[in-house]
């Protein structure tokens, strides 16, 4: 398998906690998912509204996706909106769901100009039809490009994603299309909302928390995890490299042993 590299100067000058420059030369993750945590905490510690946090969070966004085709990442799928999310402030949330809107407005057409392929994973809006009808623009239009592929968990849950690829295959033996002794792990991943991606190879979390937070379980089984102290809307490109370099340094185990027999 072709790996991707970047280069960088192993003396790259430290600021705030990351380099300046790219890190040292070592293999790009095929596929990148990342928690955009601390909009809100940022908002509070600047003086502004929290809306405000998640609209530099946006912009944060846009400049990860950059980096990513930069950087010849195959995947990146970044989590937008999560099933718990719902729970919150109904304001915040129509805030959040107006930014939604104004990004497909906005970055559609430069996002498929760029060759880029939008997925989108989760349950979708339970009632908003306007933005079912541009989500599913978004991947129409995008779906034969073949540059990276943007994956964009909107009222996403793990293990709400598992469940419900556990009822499709439960159909199938109901309807006597599937022994139970078929259900692999494979095939249940076949029935996950990430078919089709390559492999998660590493998560990055910003905002210092270490968690999951019910984001790709299964997906995640053998993905390095990446837990940065910067708060989302500060998140830049010397970030995402430092997260790089950190996968690079990582040697890959798969539940096996090391190069010197150890596990």
């Amino acid at each position: 398998m072709k790996i991707a590299k970047f280069d960088v100067s192993d003396d790259a000058p430290i600021e705030d906690g990351r380099p300046a420059t790219a890190a040292p030369a070592g293999p790009v993750p095929r596929h990148v998912a990342i928690i955009m945590d601390g909009n809100g905490r940022w908002a509070t510690s600047h003086g502004l509204p929290r809306f405000e946090g998640h609209r530099r969070g946006v912009e944060a966004v846009r400049r990860t996706i950059a980096a990513a085709i930069e950087l010849g990442i195959e995947a990146l799928t970044v989590f937008s909106f999560s099933s718990e999310n719902w729970t919150r402030p109904e304001g915040e949330v129509d805030e959040l769901m107006g930014l939604l809107k104004l990004f497909i407005r906005r970055d559609l057409h430069d996002l498929h100009t760029r060759n880029v392929r939008v997925r989108i994973l989760g349950e979708g809006h339970p009632r908003d039809g306007e933005i079912q009808a541009m989500l599913r623009e978004a991947e129409s239009l995008t779906g034969g490009n073949t540059g990276l592929t943007l994956a964009v968990a909107f009222n996403y849950g793990s293990q709400n994603e598992i469940a419900r690829a556990a009822r499709t295959l439960a159909r199938e033996v109901a309807a006597g299309r599937l022994s139970p002794e078929d259900i692999t792990p494979a095939r249940l991943a076949g029935a996950l909302d990430t078919v089709g991606l390559p492999p998660l190879d590493l998560v990055i979390r910003t905002s210092g928390e270490q968690r999951l937070s019910n984001f790709l379980l299964w997906q995640a089984a053998y993905a390095e995890l990446v837990f940065l102290p910067v708060l989302w809307p500060d998140f830049d490109r010397g970030w995402f490299e430092q997260a790089l370099a950190e996968f690079a340094s990582r040697e890959r185990r798969f539940g096996g042993l090391d190069a010197a027999g150890r596990t």
